[in-house]
């Protein structure tokens, strides 16, 4: 298949990029940084420019990845603007140049914080959304780009998949996830901060599982609809710093004042992508953390300076 990937250049659009090519697939990254690697073609695009992304992505797409957002809770926190403008005109954006394209699908990242809106504690893709719950500006934007999709399908008849992501971890990861945060803490000596009691847990998802999920839902199977892909188990904020304390030497844990919006946690059903995709994840926490400290060693701290 002709596929396109827009942010691929990023941390879990690498990954996905890569499994692509694994995979068989044609590749084409567009985003506003190079690839990170040299046998893709790559284009660049501006999401916020309606017309040019439109231009960008003439020709022939089997399907395209929206990858590209404001991903850092904190990020869109302190600047719930820009998010919006990402999260939810980018999506609009991407959209409307795949319909006017004749894209056949639309493969949209989004995430288990929606399911904050939710009343239940084990959740599945069906479980209502109650949008008078929503307490973050990162949710709120990632529920409208879930409806924007279902909008366009029924308004223009573009087709969609929606995969609802559990909060991946591992290589290349970007510093502003809690694993990759505690880890470049303890390399520095730093004390690693809890927000709260550290009682909130997430099913994190090693990358590589969550980008062989994204590859997955190529399947016509997954057409118009909505996939949870999260990771083996409930791991608690406190278990990832103990992880992390494992690994490193003399690492000290201290506890902060939890921040706005944060969730408890949800257990989100990856049933439904197990069924109809074949897909579930192989990496459990612990190996994936002994993975992502070796990578980041190597990567990070051994890097050869040029």
């Amino acid at each position: 298949m002709n596929i396109g990937v827009i942010g691929g250049s990023g941390y879990i659009g690498s990954h996905v990029v890569d499994k692509l090519l694994a995979h068989g697939h044609e590749v084409t990254v567009f985003d506003i940084k190079k690839p990170h690697r040299p046998d893709v073609s790559h284009v660049y695009i501006d999401i916020m420019d309606p017309q040019k992304t439109v231009v960008a992505l003439t020709g022939y797409y089997d399907a395209i990845y929206m990858l590209a957002a404001m991903a850092d809770v904190n990020d869109v926190f302190r600047n719930p603007i820009e998010a919006t403008q990402i999260n939810i005109l980018g999506v609009a954006t991407v959209l409307e140049a795949a319909k006017r394209n004749n894209i056949g699908r639309v493969i949209l990242s989004s995430t288990i914080w929606v399911y904050g809106l939710a009343e239940p504690q084990t959740v599945n893709e069906q479980t209502p959304l109650q949008i008078e719950k929503a307490d973050h500006v990162y949710t709120a934007s990632k529920v409208a780009a879930e409806m924007y999709c279902h909008s366009y399908r029924k308004l223009y008849n573009q087709n969609f998949t929606i995969l609802r992501y559990g909060i991946p971890y591992g290589p290349r990861a970007r510093g502003g996830t809690v694993l990759a945060t505690f880890v470049q803490r303890a390399f520095k000596g730093e004390p690693l901060t809890i927000m709260g009691d550290g009682n909130q847990y997430r099913n994190f998802i090693y990358v590589e599982d969550l980008a062989e999920g994204n590859v997955a839902a190529l399947k016509d199977i997954a057409v118009n609809k909505v996939y949870n892909l999260e990771g083996m188990r409930p791991v608690s904020v406190k278990e990832v710093a103990e992880e992390v304390k494992k690994h490193v030497s003399n690492v000290k844990i201290e506890y902060k004042e939890a921040r706005p919006g944060d969730q408890a946690g949800k257990i989100a059903n990856s049933d439904k992508a197990k069924r109809e995709l074949g897909w579930e994840p192989k990496i459990d926490f612990e190996e994936g953390v002994r993975r992502y400290i070796a990578w980041y060693k190597e990567n990070i701290i051994n890097k050869p300076k040029s």
